[in-house]
């Protein structure tokens, strides 16, 4: 904004008296025109005024966007606290007051502790870990779902009448998961993760054979397992330094072992179990059985007051040599399994509604791909979609803590009904 005319308006005022003043010491013998020299000078108070006023007006806008700048800066500095980025206080950039509140707090209670988790959907956090920080993240999740079966193995004579068995089974499945999780910033752009999962999961099944071995009541089958789950290995990278509006790109890489107990290995239900309820896991495994490997690109957009995330990615599942008879006595010999692999998308938005707390929403859909045996795509395998509808909130309980709980909620019949998620990153 460009204050010289003012200036410059209001010396040429001030000359003006000047000269009129000089004029009159100079003709000091004559009579001045007292009328005129009052006029004048009446005339030349009267655009000083004006002009003052003008200042002071300008003065006020330059204040009032003064005032919005930093309100600006102070939004931008709240977002990038928001998604984990170090905000770094320049205290000649601040006002008096502030500059006072900041060394009456010290120096290292600043806004860069003034973090919020606004990504608590999604199991990847939104930007990486700053260097040199340790983030412990325990977490405990519970997920429920249930399922409805007929089957039906046999042939129809007419169309009301079937020969053979029936089987009318409902199957209600909950799993506990209590995972110790840690990332840690080895670089400003680089960031590395681990999750050892606890899982303890139990199945219901409720089934009332109708023929060959009719029953009149519904008969009750339970199972549970629980134990060490498949360990996770992860590493993000940044893969640019954002300018103005630009978005975050992240690349991830994941990997799944498969330490925990897989379905190859647990033990089926035999003798009169088996012929009533047929053949049953009696212990649930914790693990799926396969190592895996899952790639993926995901965007974060800050955009005042929103923050937009979405992502892209691909789960590589390896193939395996089982090379046993699973099912018990009467059971199947499995050779080589290879699960198939699937891609998975989602996106989604956070919002802060204030210093303390945000909340997110999101939608994740993952398609699997058929599995084969011995190279062969078996003709019953089909393709499985899983799709879930994401709620997420986030609560700062300190400089270094963050509450976050997200809630799923199963669109497709193959995910799973509800899915409860508690996280807690304390930051080192």
């Amino acid at each position: 904004m460009k204050m010289k005319p003012f200036k410059h308006s209001i010396l040429n005022a001030s000359a003006s008296v000047l000269a009129t003043s000089l004029a009159i010491s100079a003709h000091g013998a004559e009579e001045p025109d007292i009328v005129v020299i009052r006029q004048q000078v009446e005339a030349q108070s009267k655009i000083l005024a004006d002009q003052q006023q003008q200042l002071d007006a300008e003065f006020k806008k330059l204040e009032s966007h003064r005032q919005a700048l930093q309100e600006s800066k102070r939004k931008l500095e709240s977002l990038q606290g928001q998604l984990g980025m170090p905000v770094e206080l320049n205290p000649q950039r601040l006002s008096l007051a502030e500059q006072t509140d900041l060394r009456g707090r010290g120096a290292n209670d600043t806004r860069v502790d003034n973090t919020l988790d606004v990504a608590t959907v999604f199991s990847q956090p939104s930007i990486l870990t700053p260097k040199g920080t340790f983030v412990f993240e325990p977490a405990l999740s519970y997920s429920f779902s249930s399922s409805d079966r007929v089957n039906i193995v046999g042939y129809s004579i007419l169309p009301a009448l079937v020969i053979g068995l029936i089987d009318v089974r409902t199957v209600s499945r909950s799993t506990w998961i209590a995972t110790l999780g840690g990332r840690y910033g080895l670089t400003p752009r680089l960031e590395i993760e681990a999750k050892i999962p606890y899982l303890y999961r139990s199945d219901d099944t409720l089934s009332r054979p109708l023929a060959l071995s009719p029953s009149a009541s519904d008969r009750v089958f339970m199972a549970d397992g629980k134990g060490l789950g498949d360990i996770e290995l992860a590493a993000r990278y940044q893969l640019n330094v954002p300018k103005g509006d630009d978005p975050f790109y992240v690349a991830g890489l994941r990997f799944k072992t498969r330490t925990g107990t897989d379905p190859f290995e647990v033990d089926y239900a035999t003798g009169s179990t088996a012929t009533t309820y047929g053949s049953l896991q009696t212990q649930l495994p914790t693990g799926s059985g396969f190592y895996s490997l899952q790639s993926s690109l995901s965007a974060v957009l800050p955009s005042d007051p929103a923050v937009f995330f979405g992502g892209i990615n691909y789960l590589f599942n390896m193939k395996r040599n089982i090379n046993k008879t699973v099912g018990g006595a009467t059971g199947t010999y499995i050779g080589e399994i290879d699960p198939g692999d699937s891609v998975g998308i989602n996106f989604g938005m956070g919002l802060s509604l204030n210093e303390k707390s945000a909340f997110s929403l999101g939608y994740e859909h993952t398609w699997i791909g058929k599995n084969k045996a011995d190279g062969v795509t078996p003709p019953t395998a089909v393709t499985t979609q899983l799709a879930s509808w994401l709620l997420g909130y986030s609560y700062r309980l300190n400089k270094t803590t963050n509450l976050n709980v997200s809630l799923a909620a199963g669109l497709t019949s193959d995910t799973p009904n509800t899915q409860v998620t508690v996280r807690l990153p304390i930051r080192f």
